[in-house]
């Protein structure tokens, strides 16, 4: 016998036992075999959409952080623009209180100023006429200091009375 080449019994039970191998892996090993490699490949495809998803969300959520961020910058700025309107708007109306209360106090002050020169006035008025009448008194005193003099004073008022009434 050779060794090359195998006796025919021995030859058709070693096709029979793998036949019987062949057979038991084919109805019951490749089944699970194949069912398990489906399995992992339908896990890791899971995985992968699972990941590709989280990938998608993460970017939507980062895009979304971004809008937010760049609204809250706007709105910053909208917030200090306005903020910058507001102050200057309170302080032009400050200006313009103070320039009518300014002018308002001026007026007052004139009006004051007016009032009081005119008070001034009346009163030097009064005054130069209480000295003219003291004056008067003073010049008729010395020159009515006779009889004589009291009584052609009179006469020549007398006079004078009738000439402007008639």
């Amino acid at each position: 016998m050779s060794l090359l080449l195998p006796d025919s019994g021995l030859l058709f039970w070693m096709l029979l036992s793998f036949g019987i191998v062949a057979f038991i892996l084919v109805k019951y090993g490749f089944p699970v075999i194949i069912k398990m490699v489906e399995e992992r490949k339908a896990y890791i495809d899971n995985s992968l959409n699972v990941a590709i998803q989280a990938h998608e969300e993460l970017a939507n959520v980062r895009a979304e952080g971004e809008a937010i961020v760049d609204n809250a910058r706007r709105e910053q700025v909208k917030i200090m623009n306005e903020a910058a309107q507001t102050r200057d708007m309170l302080i032009k109306d400050a200006k313009e209180k103070a320039g009518i209360e300014a002018d308002k106090l001026i007026e007052d002050a004139r009006k004051q100023i007016l009032i009081e020169k005119e008070d001034a006035i009346r009163d030097i008025r009064r005054q130069v006429a209480e000295l003219s009448v003291d004056i008067a008194e003073k010049i008729l005193r010395g020159q009515l200091a006779e009889k004589d003099q009291q009584m052609a004073m009179i006469d020549r008022l007398l006079d004078e009375i009738n000439i402007s009434k008639s």
